[in-house]
């Protein structure tokens, strides 16, 4: 609450300072968490950033405060990654944003939890257990841009459940049998995630 505080008086100064339209900016804010979008002034936007701050009791946290050139590289915010991107096929540039590398590592410990050779839960239950991790990523990652994330996450999720499963039956380390990625993408139950997205959309 005190950090909400603090960051509506900032909001306040920054609105009757007119400072959005001395630098054609916008912040944007989630709690205390906030990035200035700024044209062409965002040295300036944040040296005033920094002196007002300091006037309120408070310091910029530096290890993720930073100037972004968002036509040429990346920042992340609230779990995305906004900045250059590359359609796959053509390879042409736009802005975009998709789920950063650390939110795409998150969920994959978040699987390796569930995962784990002490879970002696019968496989409808892990299953779903998984599909709930996953529908919710899906809900939260639905706009921008999901091709590379959702190939890495479903990678590390075939490779797990597989590991998973083949330790159930007693398989050798590695082995597939019947766990085929067809197999766990289907009869097993797992989804992909587009059609988390779909799903999510229609409902």
């Amino acid at each position: 609450m005190i950090a909400n505080l603090y960051m509506n008086r900032f909001l306040k100064h920054w609105r009757q300072t007119g400072k959005g339209e001395i630098w054609k900016a916008h912040v944007i804010n989630y709690a205390d968490d906030f990035v200035i979008l700024s044209c062409g002034h965002a040295q300036e936007a944040l040296a005033w950033t920094d002196r007002t701050m300091t006037k309120l009791g408070l310091t910029l946290n530096r290890t993720k405060t930073r100037l972004c050139e968002a036509r040429t590289e990346r920042f992340d915010f609230l779990g995305y990654s906004f900045g250059l991107h590359r359609f796959r096929q053509t390879g042409r540039r736009f802005i975009g944003a998709s789920p950063s590398p650390k939110s795409v590592q998150r969920l994959k410990d978040k699987v390796g939890e569930i995962l784990v050779p002490g879970n002696m839960g019968q496989w409808n239950e892990v299953r779903d257990t998984l599909n709930r991790l996953l529908r919710g990523w899906c809900g939260y990652f639905s706009p921008g841009s999901h091709y590379v994330a959702d190939r890495a996450i479903e990678a590390h999720l075939y490779d797990r459940v597989r590991n998973f499963l083949a330790r159930r039956h007693k398989m050798p380390a590695r082995a597939i049998g019947p766990f085929t990625m067809t197999a766990v993408f289907g009869e097993l139950g797992m989804p992909r995630l587009r059609d988390c997205r779909r799903r999510g959309a229609a409902s």
